[in-house]
């Protein structure tokens, strides 16, 4: 009796693929105001920590020195920065949008409508912001001035802020 034995080629599973539908950043742009008003919904929340701890301290009886090298003025610092990078870096890498962002309605997207990247986010808010206000400000100008709304840290990163949810099909 002979026995054959067949090789089977490992079963490749196809990767599901996002597809904007009618992607169109100039319908979609984002307004000057509401971009800049979803900046600031982010600062004063993440302001709002260290300035909440600040006030517990102050209320707990310390003051001076004290109150600046306290275990709670240090912990809130910590919360500080890792909201803020959880706020800029992960929700964005997620769902596309910082807490701002979501409360106003808007979305980062690549320049082609798909979901960015964690190397776009980066590029955005470590490299792209810095330019910016080195700028003096102009680079948040430019989204006033082109017809997509591309500020220069949009550009830097191939990103493009707009306004409504994506449409996706599988």
């Amino acid at each position: 009796m002979s026995s054959k034995v067949e090789k089977t080629a490992p079963i490749k599973r196809s990767k599901v693929e996002e597809v904007v539908i009618d992607f169109d950043a100039e319908k979609l742009k984002a307004p000057f105001l509401l971009r800049c008003g979803a900046l600031l919904i982010d600062y004063i929340f993440l302001v709002s920590i260290p300035i909440i701890a600040f006030i517990i301290g102050r209320v707990m009886g310390n003051d001076g020195a004290k109150l600046l090298n306290s275990e709670l003025t240090n912990a809130g610092w910590l919360i500080t920065v890792l909201i803020g990078l959880t706020n800029f870096v992960i929700f964005p890498t997620f769902a596309g949008q910082s807490l701002g962002k979501m409360l106003t309605g808007l979305r980062v997207v690549k320049a082609d409508g798909g979901i960015p990247s964690f190397k776009n986010l980066l590029f955005r808010h470590f490299i792209g912001y810095p330019i910016t206000i080195l700028t003096g400000g102009l680079g948040f100008l430019f989204s006033i001035l082109n017809n997509k709304g591309r500020a220069l840290h949009d550009y830097i990163a191939g990103t493009e802020v707009i306004y409504g949810q994506r449409r996706i099909i599988e």
